[in-house]
Parts: structure tokens; sequence; C-alpha cells
């Protein structure tokens, strides 16, 4: 559906975006993520016909955005990051103004409106000025003028953009509901978004792709380790009324981990008392170079102590995405 070969940008001699090159296959929902400034709306400006890119080749379904840029628009559905609605027109005349210049006829927009407004939930707000609306709701009409056309590919670019947390949920829902009929490009600085919306994610930084996949193989790419969330309720060494005596069965708990071949740390927790489910569990965190679970639990009960719960401990997108980049920054 989308194949780009080293396509990029120029502003003069900076350099927006690329080379980038990448393939999106027809019916995939793909997030962009990245740092502000990276050239993430660069490049859907550029796959929206909305910017001319300074080399390579950008193709979607088909047809090149420089040479049949009209086919493009055709096949393409593009939300900004502010929506572009006509405030002093009421929603329905904005959706017909919109169908019109996307080249429907009057008929195909007639017969087209009642399916848009419903799906995008703005049936209620049809005879209303754009400029009396929320911006939950102008996020919508945006939504809906973006697919008025039907187009087989649709880019979202920010499309939760100052909305609340209930419009947030809102909008998500309404994203899956178009996946059944579009290809769906969109770029969130909300990453839970991302995460629970998209199929596959790409990471963009200064101007090109660092890595792409989705968020559980992006974790293992970038971590060669696997960390284990260990609970463990302590043998007898721990049953005195010291802290010692506890203090004591932590560490012989600790040291029959780190004896695993395979484990590369072991993290004793803040206090020995610390507890994880159950009284007098105590939870370790574990690296290993692969996945130890089996062999950590062997160990622990060999060595006289009780594994209350074994996990993989969950890595977020946060700190993938901060891993790939080496820096922290402005989301956008």
């Amino acid at each position: 559906m989308v194949h780009l070969t080293d396509v990029t940008k120029f502003y003069g001699s900076k350099r927006a975006l690329g080379p980038v090159s990448f393939e999106i296959e027809k019916g995939n929902t793909v997030g962009f993520l990245g740092l502000n400034g990276v050239g993430k709306t660069t490049l859907l400006r550029i796959l929206a016909c909305g910017l001319r890119p300074s080399s390579g080749t950008a193709l979607v379904d088909g047809f090149d955005v420089l040479s049949n840029p009209h086919e493009v628009r055709k096949r393409v559905g593009y939300l900004p990051e502010l929506p572009p609605v006509y405030r002093d027109m009421t929603v329905t005349d904005y959706l017909t103004f919109a169908g019109r210049i996307k080249g429907m006829t009057a008929d195909e927009v007639a017969r087209r409106m009642p399916e848009v407004q419903e799906r995008t939930r703005i049936v209620e707000v049809r005879d209303v000025p754009t400029g009396h609306l929320s911006q939950g709701y102008r996020q919508r009409v945006g939504v809906a003028q973006a697919i008025i056309h039907e187009p087989e590919l649709l880019i979202l670019d920010e499309p939760t953009h100052d909305l609340d947390p209930v419009q947030i949920m809102e909008m998500r829902a309404m994203i899956r509901s178009l996946k059944d009929s579009h290809t769906i490009l969109i770029s969130s600085h909300i990453l839970p978004e991302i995460s629970r919306t998209c199929d596959r994610l790409l990471i963009l930084n200064d101007g090109e792709i660092v890595a792409s996949g989705t968020e559980e193989e992006l974790g293992e790419k970038l971590f060669a380790s696997r960390t284990l969330a260990v609970a463990v309720r302590l043998g007898a060494d721990a049953d005195g009324d010291g802290d010692g005596d506890r203090a004591a069965a932590v560490e012989a708990a600790r040291t029959a981990i780190a004896r695993v071949a395979g484990v590369t740390g072991v993290q004793i927790p803040d206090s020995p008392g610390a507890e994880a489910g159950e009284a007098g569990a105590v939870t370790f965190r574990v690296e290993g170079d692969s996945d130890l679970r089996a062999e950590v639990c062997r160990a622990l009960v060999e060595s006289g102590h009780d594994v209350v719960s074994l996990n993989r401990a969950e890595r977020g997108l946060e700190r993938v995405f901060v891993g790939l980049v080496g820096k922290g920054g402005t989301w956008h």
C-alpha cells in the first residue's frame, strides 16, 4: 500500500527527513513515534501530497506522490494536528464542501454523509457551526472529512491532540472501528494509545527510522537480557525473631539466584521486609541473557525457598523509546 525508498526532505541546507525507506501493507495500522522535530509530520505530509520530497520515491497504492499527486490524493484521507475546519460552516455543510473538493458528486456526498456522521459520532451536532464545537467534536469532524471520500489510506497526525481522557478513549474506539476499511498511519505523543491501537511501530530519530516492529519485538531487539520478577517466600533462615535472620535469608535467596548460569544481575529489595502479594514473600528483579524462569525456580526450591510467583517483567514503550534514541525530550 505504501512504499518509500530513500525519501529525503531538505529546507535549504537543513535536513528535516531521511533517507527513509519502508513498506506498509494494506490493512495495517502503523504508529510513528519520535521526539519533537524528528520529521514525523514532514513524513506524513509527504504521503498526503502536502509536501514534495527533495529526493527518493514515495508510492501510495502504486502511484508516485510527485508524478501522480491527484491519484494519490484520491486514495488518501488526511487529518493534520489541528482539524482543518471552517468555523462558520455547519458540520454538514463543511463535510459537503470537503467531499466536493475531493471530487465527489453531490449524489455521492449525500449517499456517504449519513454513514460518515454515524461512524464518527457527530450526528447530534450535524447542524451546529464547527466554531461552536468542543475540541473533541472538532477532531471527530476532522476525521469525518478525512474519510468522506472513502480513502484506502487514512493518515492521522496527533488525533488525540488536546483531548481529555474520555475523548481520548472515544477517539481510540473510533480508530479501531475504522481499521476494517482503511490502512491507517498515526502519529501520537501518547504512548499507550500507540501500543493499544497500532499493529506496528516506527520510531524516528534525527529524521531517520531507527527501529520498527511491534512493541514486544522492539523490546527484544533493544534489550539482550530478559527481566524476571520473582516473588519468594523465604526458607527456614528467616524464621528467627531478628532482622538479621531475615536479612540472611534474603541474601541466601539472592545467592541461589545469582549462581544460575545466564543470570547477569539480581536486585535485592530496598527493604528486607518488602512483600509481594503474600505475607513473607520478597520480590527480586532478575536479569538474564535468556528465558531463565525454570532454572531460577529450580534453584530457589532446591535452596529451601518457596516461589510464590515468577513472571517476565514488563518493559514499557517509554523505556524502549528512550533506549533507542539515547536521550530524553519532549514528545510530539
